[in-house]
Formats: C-alpha cells, structure tokens, sequence
C-alpha cells in the first residue's frame, strides 16, 4: 500500500471528536486576527479550511456507503463539533469580508444541528464527559456566526435569532452541568475542557450581539441591552475561573500521553482568549486585551502540543503501511 492510501485510511479511521482539530484551529485564527496577527491567522485558517474539507467529504462518504456506522457516530455528543467547527469557519470568513460563503456556512450549520441534535440529547445521562456541553457550544456557535452577519450584512432578524439561539444554549449548558461527571475534571482525558469551552463561546456569543447592537441597527432596548451586557460578563468571569480550575486539576492529576480528546482543550483555551478579546472591544474593557494576549499564545502552545502527539501515529501508520 503506497504512502499516500495509507495516509488515506488513516483519515478515514478518524473519529468525530477529531473534528475539534478544525475547531481548535479555527479559533486560533480568531484570535491571532483579534490581535493583528493577520498572517498567520490566515495560515491556520488555510489549515482549518483543508481539514473541514476533508471531514466534510468523509461524513458525505459515510453517508453513502457507509450508513450504520455514520447512524451511530450522528447520534454521538461528538458529532456537534461538525455544527460548532462550520460556524467558527464561518465566523472567520465573514471577517474577512466573504459575507455570501458565511452565510451559506450558518445554513449548514443550522441544517445540521437540526438534523443532530435530538438523536444526541436523547441520549444524555449523567455521569457523562465534557462533550454533553458541544449542545451548547454548537447553539452558541450559531449564535456567534449569526450576530456576526447581522452586524456585516445589516440585518436585524439574523441578531435576533442569534440572541434566541443565545439563550437556549445557556439553557443547554446548564442541562449539560447536570449530566456532567464531576470526576472527568481528575480522569477525563481532554474533554472535559469543553466545560470552559461552552462559558466562553457563549460570552464571545453575547460581545459579538452587543456589537451588532452598536452597528446602527436598532435590536433591542436599553434594558435588554443591560441584560445581555451583565450575562456576557458574568460568562466571562467563570469561564475564567473554569480555566483556573481545570489547569489546577491538570497539574494534580497529569494525563501527558496524546488523545484525539486534547483538541477538545486547545479549543476552550483559544475561545477564552477569543471571548476576552471581543468583551474588551464591545463592553469598552481594554485592560482584557492583555490576558486575552496571553491566553492566546497558551492556546498557539498547546495546539502545537497536540498536532506533534498527533503526527507520531499517522506517521508510524504511514511507514507501517507503506511497501517495503
């Protein structure tokens, strides 16, 4: 078997909770636009566009040949991530001034949780790992990408969908903490993060609304307004403090060897970064900028950690598989 059809089945064995690779890399290159670093934002949005690709072309091939096992992966937490990784894509697209691609990714992105998101919560239990949060990643994700556009294509129905979207996923967040194992915070091999990573999208969710609302479009009264900025916040803070929290129980109980799960942990720390970034810009709150700024690098450090334990297995299945 040549190296290049070994390299092919290699992707094809991928699990969903792969899918946070593209998820983790492209909140990565939110932030580095966040703070100026265009080039290599665009990079790493280049990376996330090819493994989106190519995930999206394997689900299409599961779909057609391969229905049993695309059934049971779709009815897995982990296949939110796919709703959650084409919204931060598009988000970063509409950024870039693409507003027709973005607007086609929140359709996708709509459509597929539609599709998902019953066969996974009907199947939440307690005791569950960090993924029982991707239900409100994903919802948040929407609502990001939503407000986002709103504010690009000046269309107030976009916001007020996204703030509906806002508030449900807060409501899937807290239905989540309930299914939650509190162990996965000392045995949980990487996703257990997610339970940071859903406080943050979800206060990057509210910054990017309160920011539609400055835009010129009328979207709500001062009150509402008031509401959305105390929640934004008060998401912020204890995704903060989550952070804290998992980092201590990390040094306490140490996981060093590479898992597929510990993309699920670059992505809470970069959206973190993100969110902060966004609340200093939106709330008028410029001294976040600076643990935004180090947060960021955290994320770049682990997302390089994570790609070279990545690498030594595909490599060894590479070689392995390769003629002699």
């Amino acid at each position: 078997m040549s190296g290049t059809s070994a390299l092919r089945t290699w992707w094809a064995q991928r699990p969903p909770a792969a899918g946070a690779a593209v998820l983790a890399t492209g909140v990565l290159s939110v932030g580095l636009h966040l703070t100026g670093y265009e080039i290599l934002s665009r990079i790493a949005l280049a990376l996330a566009g090819v493994c989106w690709l190519g995930f999206a072309a394997d689900f299409a091939v599961r779909l057609l040949r391969e229905r049993e096992r695309w059934a049971a992966e779709a009815r897995s937490p982990d296949s939110l991530t796919a709703v959650a990784a084409t919204t931060v894509l598009g988000t970063r697209l509409s950024d870039l001034g693409w507003q027709p691609l973005a607007e086609a990714l929140l359709a996708l992105a709509v459509a597929l949780w539609l599709g998902l998101v019953y066969p996974v919560v009907r199947r939440w239990r307690r005791g569950m790992p960090g993924t029982v949060f991707l239900g409100c990643v994903a919802m948040e994700g929407i609502a990001v990408l939503g407000a986002v556009l709103a504010a690009a294509v000046g269309v107030a129905w976009l916001a007020h969908l996204a703030l509906v979207f806002f508030w449900f996923g807060l409501v899937f967040y807290l239905a989540g903490l309930c299914c939650f194992g509190p162990r996965q915070v000392a045995t949980g091999a990487g996703d257990q993060w997610i339970a940071v990573g859903g406080l943050a999208i979800s206060a990057l969710a509210g910054a990017r609304l309160l920011a539609a609302a400055h835009s010129g479009l009328y979207l709500w009264n001062d009150d509402d307004n008031g509401v959305l900025r105390t929640a934004t916040i008060g998401l912020l803070v204890l995704a903060s403090a989550c952070v804290c929290v998992l980092a201590a129980a990390e040094l306490r109980w140490p996981r060093p060897r590479y898992d597929v799960r510990r993309w699920a942990t670059v992505y809470p720390l970069g959206m973190t970064s993100a969110a902060a970034l966004s609340v200093a810009t939106a709330l008028g709150v410029p001294w976040l900028r600076g643990p935004g700024r180090v947060l960021l690098w955290i994320a770049v450090a682990a997302w390089c950690a994570v790609l070279a334990g990545a690498a030594r297995p595909a490599l060894g299945t590479v070689r392995s598989r390769a003629p002699r």
